[in-house]
């Protein structure tokens, strides 16, 4: 008897249109990186940047690091070290859901929460369905899109000279087919929140089967309501969660994607759950069951933000009302020359979104570092930085192609 030869397009279920889709896109992330903060930060930063020295306050880190608690359960797993470890990063994921009310089975493990925006990206938009996204705002939705091949549709955000929100009205009129409208809560690069009644809207409204991906890395640093009732509600809302901003573990790498699990297989089918680091893994539950942590960091970065944004307007500066670790600061002038000028005196602030170009994002850092900012802005914004120029970025990152973005 002749073994039957199995198609393994047909024993998945997928369709082989759907397979040769999935396999282009799995193809070109071999040779594409996932596009993060820190890689957009690394970007901009000049050849002479050392990481050892000056000031950065550049990639929405957070200067406090892990814990007490999570440094204290890195260095108790190290010895096991050794091991995979597949069930610990099983529980996590069980301990987050059972915290928020969640069958396991809607939240999924990844490195961060860059993966999972990448793959839901390349999921669930084409050349037909658009990507849909707020500008300014984060940038690695696009870098996603232009794999896959979908337009990109930017809408600005609303009153940009004061609320700085999702304009969620236009964001739906802009496509009758969008695949996913990306809505990151509290907004990269301006921390600012968009209504809870806004984010209903745009839940309700949007075209069926189009994705609506709330971004909520920021989420814990401010009173918005977080968003992950409607995943409960069984809506078409993919959540993202990660522990490298309050919870301090940007080099850890750790996060959540949470969403129906039909939509989680989905976007698995692009780069499914690796085992994740235990290191990582035990520093997010740590980090998790502290009670005190959350409360007590929102509070001190809330107060740094607050002193820095009332020293700008004393000084005459508008900055964006954030409620985040960032906010957008109006330097009324090229930003990339104000960029160069701190740059050149080893104070490192954000990039400049081409929406704005008369903007810089700062992160809020500790006291000492934000002491540092002010005396140098201030030194800076006294002289002319007329011709500055940034220097050209790292070696290493010359071969990314970034000009899409523009």
């Amino acid at each position: 008897m002749q073994t039957p030869i199995l198609d393994p397009v047909a024993c998945s279920g997928l369709s082989r249109r759907n397979f040769l889709r999935i396999a282009a896109a799995t193809s070109a992330l071999a040779s594409v990186p996932v596009l993060t903060e820190s890689r957009l930060a690394f970007a901009q930063r000049p050849k002479f940047a050392d990481p050892n020295k000056g000031i950065h306050i550049d990639a929405n880190e957070n200067p406090l690091g892990p814990s007490e608690s999570a440094r204290k359960a890195i260095a108790e797993i190290i010895p096991k070290g050794g091991r995979y470890e597949f069930p610990m990063q099983m529980e996590l994921g069980e301990t987050f859901a059972k915290m928020e009310g969640f069958d396991p089975s809607y939240v999924d493990v990844y490195a961060g929460s860059s993966e999972p925006l990448h793959f839901t990206v390349l999921a669930f938009t084409s050349k037909d369905k658009p990507l849909v996204i707020a500008d300014p705002g984060y940038e690695a939705p696009m870098w996603a899109a232009n794999i896959s091949g979908a337009p990109i549709i930017k809408v600005p955000l609303l009153d940009p000279k004061g609320a700085a929100t999702h304009d969620v009205k236009a964001m739906l009129a802009a496509s009758t087919t969008p695949g996913v409208i990306y809505l990151c809560n509290p907004n990269n690069p301006t921390g600012t929140v968009t209504s809870r009644e806004d984010v209903e809207y745009l839940v309700s409204k949007a075209p069926k089967g189009t994705v609506i991906l709330i971004d909520e890395a920021y989420i814990h640093l401010s009173d918005a309501q977080p968003s992950l009732d409607f995943v409960k509600d069984g809506k078409d809302v993919i959540v993202l969660r990660t522990f490298s901003k309050l919870y301090g573990m940007a080099g850890i790498r750790m996060g959540f994607a949470i969403g129906r699990p039909d939509l989680l297989k989905q976007i698995a089918t692009f780069g499914g759950q690796n085992s994740m680091p235990i290191t990582a893994i035990a520093a997010a539950k740590a980090s998790l069951i502290d009670t005190d942590l959350v409360p007590t960091r929102k509070k001190l970065i809330g107060e740094i933000r607050a002193e820095n944004l009332a020293w700008l307007k004393s000084e005459g500066y508008h900055a964006t009302p954030s409620v985040s670790n960032c906010f957008m600061l109006d330097v009324r002038r090229p930003g990339k020359e104000v960029y160069a000028a701190m740059a050149q005196k080893d104070v490192y602030i954000g990039r400049i979104w081409p929406a704005w170009p008369n903007c810089v994002r700062v992160t809020v850092g500790s006291r000492e570092e934000m002491a540092v900012f002010q005396k140098t802005f201030k030194e800076v914004m006294s002289g002319s930085t007329a011709g500055l120029e940034p220097q050209p970025i790292h070696e290493r990152m010359r071969e990314t192609p970034f000009a899409y973005l523009s």
